[in-house]
C-alpha cells in the first residue's frame, strides 16, 4: 500500500547525490515506511465493514483508471509509431522505384553499346585516347549498375524489416484493444458496485443529524491520522529541506481549474479545514509548489489522499482523487501532475478537496492560491 514516507534518513546532500544513490537511500527506508503505514492503519478501528469495502472498491477503481490511462497512452504511442513506419515504408518504396528506374536506364545504355563491349574496344583500331575514355565510361557504368543493384537489395531488406515491425505493432494494438475492453468492463462493474455501496452507506442515516455526526467522526479520525503523520515527520533527525513556500502566499497556482463549492470552515466533516473545487472527473491535478510526496493512500472521508511536504513545516493535501499520478517519495515541482479529479471517499460528484497545513494546523488555502 502507498503510505507515509519518512525523509529523515536522507542526508542534506541527497539533492547533490546521483539519482542512483538517492534511489538506494529511498529503498533502504522501505521497511520503515511500511511499518509506519501499518501502525497508522492499525489505529483506524472506527472503520466498519462497509467503509472497508468502499476502500477496496475505490482502490481497485484507482488502479483500473491507472491501467486504462497506461493502455490508452501505449495505444496512442503505437498508433504514432505505426504512422511513422508507414511513412517510412512509403519513402523506401519511392526510393526503390527511383533506383529501379535509374538501373533500367543504365541497362538500356549498356544494351545500346551491345554485348561484349570490351572486346569491341580491343578490336577497334581507333584513337587510343578515345579507347581509354570509352573504357572508363564502361567501368563507371558497370560500377553504377552494381551500386544500384546493392541499393535495391538494401531497400528490399529495409522494406521487409519495416513490414515486420508494422505487423508487430498491429498485433500489439489488437492485444491492447482486447485489454482496453476488459479494463473498461471492469471499470463499469466496479463503478456499479461503488454506486450501490454508497447508496447503502447513505441509507444508514435516518436524519441529517446522524449524517453530520458521522461526518464529524470522519473528520476527527482524519485529524488523528494526520497528526500521527505530522508527529512521525517531527521525529526525524533531519527536517525536510526548505522550498521557500512561505514566500509564495497569494501566488500559488490552483491545483485544478474549477468552481469552489465549499470554502474554508464553510462545511461540516472532513471538508471543514479546506476548500472543495468542483471539476470534471479525470481532470489532471497538479502540485502547487515544489516538494516531496509523503502520503498517497486511501483514507476514510478523504478517499484517495495525497500529501506533499514542502518544507518549512508546510504540507498540502489533495483528496477525492480518481487515481494517483505520483508515488510516495517522489519529488515533484510546481505544475507536475500528481493525480486526477475523482469522487473517491463516497462523494456524490467529482471534486478536489484541497487543504494547506502549517506546523500541523490547517490554514485557509485561499490565502495561498492566487486570486482569479
Amino acid at each position: 500500500m502507498g503510505a507515509l514516507l519518512l525523509l529523515g534518513g536522507l542526508s542534506p546532500a541527497l539533492g547533490q547525490a546521483s539519482e542512483a544513490d538517492a534511489e538506494r537511500q529511498l529503498d533502504a527506508l522501505g521497511e520503515q515506511i511500511e511499518t509506519v503505514a501499518e501502525r497508522l492503519n492499525a489505529t483506524d478501528t472506527a472503520r466498519d465493514d462497509a467503509s472497508r469495502e468502499l476502500r477496496d472498491i475505490e482502490t481497485q477503481l484507482a488502479e483500473t483508471h491507472r491501467r486504462l490511462d497506461a493502455l490508452q497512452a501505449e495505444r496512442r504511442e503505437l498508433a504514432d509509431e505505426s504512422a511513422q513506419l508507414r511513412a517510412h515504408r512509403e519513402r523506401l518504396e519511392r526510393q526503390r522505384r527511383e533506383q529501379s528506374q535509374a538501373l533500367a536506364k543504365q541497362l538500356a545504355a549498356l544494351y545500346r553499346v551491345g554485348p561484349t563491349p570490351q572486346l569491341k574496344l580491343l578490336l577497334n583500331q581507333g584513337d587510343p585516347a578515345e579507347l581509354d575514355r570509352m573504357q572508363a565510361y564502361l567501368n563507371r557504368l558497370t560500377q553504377a549498375r552494381q551500386a544500384r543493384i546493392e541499393a535495391i537489395a538494401e531497400l528490399d531488406t529495409a522494406l521487409a524489416d519495416t513490414e515486420a515491425e508494422l505487423v508487430t505493432r498491429q498485433q500489439r494494438l489488437g492485444t491492447l484493444s482486447a485489454e482496453l475492453e476488459s479494463q473498461s468492463a471492469t471499470l463499469a462493474e466496479r463503478t456499479a458496485e461503488r454506486r450501490e455501496l454508497v447508496a447503502t452507506l447513505d441509507s444508514r442515516f435516518q436524519s441529517d443529524a446522524q449524517r453530520l455526526a458521522s461526518l464529524e467522526q470522519d473528520r476527527e479520525q482524519a485529524q488523528r491520522t494526520l497528526e500521527k503523520i505530522r508527529q512521525e515527520m517531527a521525529r526525524l533527525d533531519e527536517p525536510a529541506p526548505s522550498t521557500q513556500i512561505s514566500r509564495t502566499q497569494g501566488e500559488l497556482p490552483w491545483p485544478v481549474q474549477g468552481t469552489i463549492s465549499a470554502t474554508y470552515h464553510g462545511q461540516k466533516g472532513v471538508h471543514f479545514n479546506g476548500i472543495v473545487i468542483k471539476a470534471n472527473a479525470g481532470t489532471p491535478v497538479t502540485a502547487v509548489h515544489t516538494g516531496r510526496v509523503v502520503f498517497a493512500d486511501w483514507m476514510r472521508g478523504f478517499g484517495n489522499l495525497l500529501i506533499i511536504d514542502h518544507g518549512d513545516h508546510v504540507m498540502t493535501l489533495y483528496a477525492h482523487l480518481q487515481r494517483f499520478s505520483a508515488r510516495p517519495g517522489q519529488q515533484v515541482t510546481r505544475g507536475d501532475e500528481i493525480g486526477r479529479v475523482g469522487d473517491s471517499g463516497g462523494q456524490a460528484q467529482a471534486s478536489l478537496y484541497f487543504e494547506v497545513r502549517q506546523s500541523g494546523e490547517p490554514i485557509n488555502p485561499q490565502r495561498w492560491i492566487a486570486r482569479r
